[in-house]
Order: C-alpha cells, then structure tokens, then sequence
C-alpha cells in the first residue's frame, strides 16, 4: 500500500465578480490509506476540500472515488459518488488476491480534479473453513491473524475431527475433538487442546496431523504474546496509552458481551469495541470433567499450541468485564473445549 502526496489545482478564470476580481477555484483532494481490506471488499478513505473566491456556484458537481486494476483510474474507469470533505466507503465485489489503484475525485463545469493514487491489494482466499468459506484476516505488525474463529471439522489432509457430545467421553478424551457449545448446532463449535495440535490417535510412533489449512497455523502462547505486545505498543488501549495491559475492548467485538459498567471493557458501551478490528466473540469454552458449559456473553476464550503439562495448556482470554487480557500467566485443561484463532506460517 502506498499514499502519495496531496494534489491541489489552483484556477484563475477570466471571469469576475462585480467589482472585477477574479474567479479563484482551487480543490484539494487527498487519498488516504485504505483500511478493512478483505479477500473481496475494502475501505476507500479520502479528503476533499474546496477554496472558492469570487466564482458563481459550478454546476454538475460530483465527486467521491474512482477505482481500477490500472494506474490512474479516471472517470472513465468504476466511479464511486460520496459527498461531504472527509469522505469514506466500502466497496465490495472486488477480486481476490487483486491489485486495484484508486484516487479521489471532483468534477464539475470548472474541471476534472484528481488526488494522488493509492494502491490496495485483495486478500487471498483462505481456504479450509467451514462451509468452504474463507477465514478473514488482519496483519498486525509482522504477524497476519485469521479475525473469525476456527470452525472447520477436518484436519489439513481431509481427516475428519469427531464430534463428541457425551460429557463422559468429552472428559476421557486424549485426542481430537469438537462439539457445538451447548451440543447446539445454531452455535458455535469448540475444539479441545488435542484437535488443535493434531493428536488424532493414540498411536505416539503415528505423525500428528495439521489443524489449520495450508499456510497457516495456531499460534503458540509466544505469538499470543507478540500481538498483545504489539497492540499495546500501537496505542490500542482504550484509554490510548502505550503502557500496561488495556486492550480487552480493542480486540473484543462490538456486539454480544454481558454489559459491564467499569471504563474500558468489553461490556461498557460496546459499540466502541473492536478498534483494533480483532473481532472476538464472547463464545465461551467447554468444560473437560464433566461441567457443561460456560462463558457464553462474558468470554472469549483460545487455545495456544503451548503446553504446560501433560494435562493443561496455556490459553488466551478476554472477559466482559476487565480491561486488560490474560495470556501466559495461567492455563486450562487440555481437555476443555476453547475456540481457535490462527496465524499465517
């Protein structure tokens, strides 16, 4: 992605006002990085402003973005209309894994104005989730992260991964498995520390298998520390400091949490979660000894590869109603069922 410098055009027209002074229309538009990119739509942001001395009111006046595959679109390429002076859009139907180049622009009876060209780049398709979906995902310093949870049922080569609904057998297993939260196929589905690093058998001389799809993989309880490292460091505490650990509201979504009232969680007004565009859901965990269920509106709750027995794993959460994270510090049964979140190899 690139952002070039702003262009201004400066017009003197022969016409006047009625004391001769000349008409002075001089645009300045901008393009501005462009965010929310996916695999198939992305976020076009820019600034138009308009000095205007001395000149009647042009007519046919539109303006917004114009974009294409090739070097300096114009309006002859695909135009999108947005008024106002910092303007802003999403466009969708876009191809995958796609160059595109798109510039702001003003047109009127005085003229044609363009900003300088910014250029954007789609979003390989992920493939391997559920529904033969792809996962969305986000770069964050030197790491991309997939910004959905893990809901596929094989293993990479096409293995299945058991559903397992008794309780019995979910808290005797040593290899992988998932359910639904609830055992309720409307939710989602969770999956036990073994799925996730592949332990498909008790066979210990048999290779494990890969959880994630090609290219990626689930993050260690070190990578859960660099992105929580690297959102601190980025002012993405809600207070917007870039000391100690704040960024619960940052990563959490802007829908769903039971509602808190302490500053700075995920459940105190929700509708300024999710800066940092992490999206996690409050969709609880399951229980390995029998216990059912828990967390469903209060916590977001992932596996890390990391183990820190034989019976326990480290984990990383976020709950409605504290500002700050949990990683690295503690750590669950290796036999509950958490959601996963995964990093691209």
């Amino acid at each position: 992605m690139k952002k070039l410098l702003l262009l201004s055009a400066l017009l003197i027209f022969d016409c006047s006002d009625d004391e001769g002074n000349p008409c002075v229309y001089e645009p300045t538009l901008t393009t501005e990085a462009v965010t929310n990119i996916t695999e198939t739509s992305a976020t076009l942001n820019g600034v138009i402003s308009i000095v205007s001395e001395n000149c009647d009111v042009p007519n046919n006046t539109e303006q917004g973005f114009v974009y294409s595959t090739e070097i300096q679109p114009t309006l002859e390429d695909t135009q999108v209309n947005v008024n106002g002076t910092n303007i802003s859009t999403t466009i969708e139907g876009l191809e995958l894994n796609t160059t595109y180049y798109v510039r702001s622009f003003l047109t009127n009876t005085l003229g044609e104005f363009y900003s300088n060209e910014v250029s954007f780049s789609t979003e390989e398709e992920l493939t391997g989730s559920c529904d033969g979906a792809p996962y969305l995902s986000i770069v964050y310093g030197t790491q991309e992260w997939t910004v959905e949870n893990a809901c596929h049922i094989t293993y990479r080569d096409g293995t299945p991964i058991p559903q397992v609904t008794d309780e019995t057998e979910w808290a005797n297993l040593t290899t992988g498995a998932w359910s639904y939260y609830n055992n309720d196929p409307t939710k989602h589905r969770l999956y036990n520390w073994f799925a996730v690093v592949g332990i498909h058998d008790n066979d210990e001389s048999t290779p494990n298998k890969e959880f994630a799809p090609e290219g990626w993989h689930v993050p260690s309880d070190a990578e859960w520390r660099t992105l929580y490292e690297h959102l601190i460091a980025n002012g993405y505490n809600y207070d917007g400091t870039t000391t100690g650990n704040k960024i619960a509201k940052s990563m959490a979504s802007t829908t769903g949490w039971l509602s808190s009232t302490t500053l700075g969680t995920p459940g105190n007004n929700q509708s300024t979660n999710n800066s940092s565009g992490f999206n996690a859901y409050p969709k609880g965990w399951r229980w390995g000894f029998g216990m059912g269920f828990n967390g469903e509106v209060d916590t977001a709750v992932f596996w890390s590869t990391t183990d820190f027995s034989s019976s326990d794993a480290y984990f990383f959460d976020i709950r409605n109603y504290r500002e700050y994270v949990f990683t690295g510090g503690d750590f669950y049964y290796k036999v509950n069922g958490n959601s996963v979140r995964l990093v691209k190899d």
